[in-house]
């Protein structure tokens, strides 16, 4: 039986891509976003705001209601799927291709430098619009690690290789770029703080290449429903989660456990020991259990996780 993990990509008879959001399948459904649609020859991308009214106006049966996240998500019916796209097998194909394509070339060369440095590239995929070829000239570089060890592995080198200068950091523009396309409700400046300390972003050719991390979620077996929008602030007390999707934090609360995110803006946001203020809403299961989601959509309006005093 085919296993849909996050950060695969499913495709429709109609050429709808979807990215998949959560391992596994719910009610016979896959639980996607909407991100391209190729028509007339052309690709055509989507912020999740838009690619919910798209399905509304023309597939209406691609949206469900999820009960066990209490909201309404973009979702396949796994017969609907003519095409799945792997991050793994993608990636191995595209290294052992000869290409003259500039964003394959700059992929190429970012998995020789790790891979000249200990990296086990075997254990790396690719998503995102290499994936499912969707790239242009000024396309980005996402890779996605299944391993845990691994990930963290190439955050580190990461850290080094710009330090040796074999990789570069984000400039202020292309700062300024992630912040506005990520609609962060942070300041600039705040986003800056955050997203320095992660190295999960690095540049090679002045092409930016993302590092995240896909592992199966934690399983819940509650289901949950929405209490309100909430602002607290409290002390992390557990981050090994921190860069999963979606990202979980436990928290020192007499009545709140956990803080989940659904945006990869707040991945790798906050460490143990470190007093955040978060928005988002109250969730309660049936059995009393409560938690914080940070981020029903992408954009996260409204939602934010911020570190307010760390002890580093």
């Amino acid at each position: 039986m085919t296993t849909f993990k996050v950060k695969d990509y499913v495709k429709t008879a109609e050429n709808l891509y979807f990215a998949v959001i959560k391992e596994g399948v719910e009610k016979g459904r896959v639980l996607v976003c909407l991100r391209y649609i190729f028509q007339s020859g052309c690709w055509e991308k989507f912020e999740t705001a838009t690619a919910t009214l798209f399905l509304q106006q023309n597939y209406p049966d691609y949206l469900y209601y999820s009960p066990s996240i209490d909201v309404e998500v973009h979702a396949l019916p796994v017969e609907a799927i003519v095409k799945h796209y792997q991050p793994h097998d993608c990636l191995q194909t595209l290294l052992q291709q000869p290409t003259e394509n500039a964003v394959i070339n700059d992929l190429i060369a970012v998995c020789t430098i790790f891979s000249d440095n200990g990296l086990d590239i075997t254990q790396l995929g690719i998503t995102g619009s290499l994936l499912i070829g969707a790239q242009k000239s000024t396309s980005d570089i996402d890779l996605v690690f299944h391993d845990r060890a691994i990930f963290h592995q190439a955050r580190q080198l990461a850290r080094q290789l710009i330090a040796r200068n074999q990789l570069q950091p984000l400039t202020q523009a292309d700062w300024q770029h992630a912040f506005i396309r990520r609609g962060c409700e942070l300041s600039f400046n705040e986003y800056l703080w955050h997203e320095k300390r992660k190295y999960n972003k690095v540049l090679i050719h002045n092409r930016k290449v993302d590092i995240s991390l896909s592992q199966p979620a934690i399983h819940d077996p509650r289901t949950y429903s929405k209490q309100g929008p909430i602002v607290l602030t409290v002390k992390i007390t557990e981050d090994s989660h921190g860069f999963d999707y979606p990202i979980r934090y436990s928290i020192d609360h007499l009545e709140i456990s956990t803080i989940i995110c659904f945006t990869a803006t707040y991945s790798g946001q906050a460490k143990a020991g470190e007093w955040v203020e978060v928005s988002g809403q109250l969730e309660k299961s049936e059995t009393g259990y409560q938690q914080i989601v940070v981020g029903s959509d992408r954009e996260a309006k409204g939602d934010f996780i911020r570190v307010i005093n760390s002890p580093s």
